[in-house]
């Protein structure tokens, strides 16, 4: 089964991940993990990855482009995907569909360029809908000091165009809010922050069941 952790740049997503994969095994639970993009192992991600740092002229201009290349990012890890979605063993995914839905939404400010990810993900690529979106809704301002503190302690982890746009940021949560309030290919539920691990995955487990 593929569950998806979403949420805005900072939101917590490998934090939450992290502490909820814990408690997963330690009920028993298999659970795998992959983090989207890929940027270590996958080209598109790597091309996206030096569009959003001002390396690829104008590439970043385009939503659809870049959206293009997320998905295909995504179908390069498809056969894992494929075998997840058809086993018991959890998939724990850091972002899916999803973000790429939300942020391409909040990019062009058409609700229905979600549809357009939809059917080009699910449909044309083949990718497996998850069985379950986790949403971790935290405030813009939470995620934006978050993302700055990160950047100030890391030099690897400077923030890159879309990261770095509070306007973007604020659109891209309540475009993820849209999508979970309307259940948006599949089932959701949202993660008040500071909620604790372990009630989240209390929560996913009962979910699943």
């Amino acid at each position: 089964m593929i569950i998806a952790i979403e949420g805005i740049d900072g939101a917590g997503k490998n934090t939450l991940t992290t502490a909820v994969v814990e408690v997963l095994r330690k009920s028993g639970q298999e659970v795998q993990t992959l983090a989207f993009p890929q940027y270590e192992s996958s080209i598109p991600a790597q091309l996206a990855s030096r569009a959003l740092y001002g390396q690829m002229g104008d590439l970043t201009d385009s939503a659809y482009a870049m959206a293009t290349l997320f998905a295909l990012d995504r179908h390069a890890a498809l056969e894992k995907l494929q075998r997840a979605a058809t086993s018991s063993e959890v998939l724990l995914l850091d972002r899916y569909v999803a973000s790429n839905a939300a942020y391409s939404v909040a990019r062009t400010q058409e609700p229905d360029m979600a549809d357009w990810i939809a059917e080009l993900e699910f449909s044309l690529l083949g990718l497996p809908r998850p069985d379950l979106q986790v949403l971790l809704d935290t405030p813009v301002e939470v995620a934006a000091d978050r993302a700055q503190r990160r950047e100030a302690l890391d030099s690897s982890r400077t923030r890159d165009v879309y990261e770095s746009d509070a306007d973007l940021q604020a659109r891209t949560a309540e475009a993820y809010r849209r999508l979970a309030q309307s259940h948006w290919q599949g089932r959701w539920f949202s993660v008040v922050p500071g909620q604790q691990p372990d009630a989240v995955a209390a929560d996913i487990l009962r979910v699943l069941s």
